[in-house]
C-alpha cells in the first residue's frame, strides 16, 4: 500500500488600512479571489483605526473598481483593528508608513512585530512602498489601489503555492 504525503497550507492573512473602506477591504476581496484561483485556503479579513468607520461598508468608488475586476467587496464592514489580531492572524498587511506605526505601537513581542510587513513589500521587497489613501481623490486613484493590490496579491499566491 502506497501513502500520501498531503502539504496544506492553510494562512490567516489580515489588511490594515486606515478607515478599513477603501484599500483593505480592497486587498481582502483581492486576495480572497486570487486564493479561490490559486487553490489555497487562506482565512483573509480587514481592520483600520477610525472609530467613525465602524459597521460602513465599503466606499462606493472601491466597490465600484471591485466590481470593474469581477471582485465583489460589498458584503465586508469596517471593523477596528485590535491586539487580538496579533494572536489570530498569520500575517498583517499594511497599506503605508502611519498604519505601519499605528499596528506596531500595539505590537507587545517581537513575534507580533515579525507578522507586521507592508503589502507591497511582496513585490518590491524591503522598499516599504505604500499604497496611496484614495480616498480624498477621484476614481483615478481607486483604479490605481487596485493596480497595485492585485500585483501584491498576486505575489502572495504564487509564493504560497
Amino acid at each position: 500500500m502506497m501513502g500520501f504525503l498531503f502539504f496544506f497550507v492553510f494562512m490567516k492573512i489580515l489588511m490594515i488600512c486606515l478607515g478599513n473602506i477603501c484599500r483593505s477591504p480592497l486587498a481582502e476581496g483581492i486576495l480572497r479571489s486570487k486564493a479561490m484561483e490559486y487553490g489555497l485556503d487562506f482565512e483573509i479579513d480587514s481592520a483600520g483605526f477610525e472609530y467613525c468607520n465602524v459597521g460602513m461598508s465599503p466606499d462606493s468608488r472601491a466597490v465600484a473598481v471591485g466590481r470593474k475586476y469581477g471582485i465583489d467587496i460589498t458584503g465586508i464592514r469596517s471593523r477596528l483593528f485590535e491586539y487580538a489580531d496579533f494572536k489570530y492572524f498569520d500575517r498583517i498587511y499594511i497599506m503605508d508608513r502611519n498604519n505601519y506605526n499605528d499596528v506596531m505601537a500595539m505590537a507587545k513581542t517581537d513575534e507580533d512585530r515579525e507578522k507586521v510587513d507592508y503589502i507591497l513589500n511582496e513585490v518590491y521587497p524591503g522598499e516599504n512602498r505604500y499604497v496611496k489613501d484614495p480616498y480624498y481623490g477621484g476614481t483615478d486613484g481607486f483604479e490605481t489601489v487596485f493596480k497595485q493590490l492585485d500585483e501584491a496579491c498576486d505575489a502572495i499566491c504564487r509564493k504560497m503555492k
